[in-house]
């Protein structure tokens, strides 16, 4: 049986279709998803992300232990509520899940990991907790909600529903949080619009969605979070990269640091000996069809596959991720198999569209 967030009553209530999604049963649109994508390139909708889990990472370890469980490194973070996006890996290379970590002090961050990855996830970090004895606590905090307001709009509408946070968080730059009160605001999202992720007490959430709601934030469901996520060139775990893929073949080598040598971070080494083999670009189809996952790709150097694959209601044009040989660039002609039918489809760079602007 599918587990429900504490949104999922308002979910139904306001008509949305629902589906299974990672275990959980998770609205994919409330009549229209080409209209929800639109609310967030053009003004603001909100998106129930309860289904993702915040993890609490407390103790005298805490820094230490992040730092070599976590690709990107943490010892950036210096300010309270500072954050960065990262992978997790396995000792191969391979992806365990991406997550966002946030700082609030040396001995306590937050991460916020995927869905249908979280029980490995904390499976994962409590194995090597034990292994190297260290002096962390973890708290999965299935106690929280999460909401996502993301649009040109969504910060000020966010601050209209919710009385005195403008002071609080108009000063946040893109990946940073504030606490305010037992609200946690970050100002990271995952559609390429600007906006707040919203992290506050399960039994707060119904009253926050109708307050944004009341503000005019459009609810969005999880298709036109896809299509949002993919214009917007953001890799999406289990389809993009998994725990076979280096994210040095997923375009994501810029969430790994590898400029303290002194640092041995899960993984490390077999990055360091293999390098990228492939590289992630993005496509756009410039005959008749819908770009799907796992189609094959003919170019000149070699084949390669789509990874993820969609209509982009932005560009009016079928798009997708291609995990390509190294050789392949920018503005290059390919081919992609359809059903059988050989399509024409131009390589790019990601991503495609950024702030409601097309950048091909």
């Amino acid at each position: 049986m599918s587990k429900q967030t504490p949104l999922h009553r308002a979910h139904v209530d306001a008509g949305a279709r629902m589906v299974d999604f990672a275990g959980w049963e998770m609205p994919v649109n409330y009549g229209s998803q080409i209209e929800e994508h639109h609310a967030v390139r053009r003004h603001a909708g909100m998106f129930d992300v309860s289904h993702m889990l915040a993890i609490d990472v407390t103790g005298g370890d805490g820094r230490k232990f992040l730092r070599t469980l976590l690709a990107n490194d943490v010892a950036k973070l210096t300010a309270p509520g500072q954050a960065l996006y990262t992978c997790m890996l396995n000792p191969t290379g391979g992806v365990i899940d991406d997550l966002i970590v946030y700082h609030f002090a040396d001995d306590r961050y937050r991460l916020v990991v995927n869905a249908g990855s979280a029980d490995k996830d904390v499976a994962w970090m409590r194995e090597r907790i034990d292994r190297d004895g260290a002096d962390v606590d973890l708290a999965p905090r299935r106690d929280l909600a999460m909401i996502a307001v993301q649009g040109p709009q969504a910060r000020r509408l966010c601050w209209q529903a919710i009385v005195g946070s403008e002071a609080a968080s108009e000063a946040l730059s893109p990946f940073q949080a504030v606490e305010f009160g037992e609200l946690v605001i970050a100002r990271t999202g995952y559609t390429g619009e600007d906006g707040f992720e919203l992290t506050v007490p399960a039994s707060r959430a119904v009253s926050l969605w109708r307050e944004l709601a009341d503000a005019g934030v459009a609810p969005c469901g999880l298709g036109a979070r896809d299509t949002l996520r993919l214009e917007a060139g953001m890799n999406l775990y289990g389809q993009d990269m998994d725990e076979d893929t280096s994210p040095l073949d997923a375009g994501l080598a810029w969430t790994i640091d590898f400029k303290d040598q002194s640092r041995h971070f899960v993984g490390r080494e077999p990055l360091e000996n293999s390098g990228a083999r492939r590289r992630m670009l993005g496509l756009v189809l410039e005959d008749k069809g819908v770009l799907r996952a796992h189609m094959k790709v003919t170019t000149e150097h070699g084949d390669g596959v789509t990874t993820s694959g969609s209509f982009s209601p932005t560009l009016q044009k079928a798009i997708a991720f291609a995990r390509l040989p190294l050789a392949v660039a920018p503005g290059e002609h390919v081919t992609v198999d359809i059903r059988g039918r050989m399509a024409d489809a131009r390589a790019v760079k990601l991503p495609f569209v950024r702030k409601g602007q097309s950048l091909v």
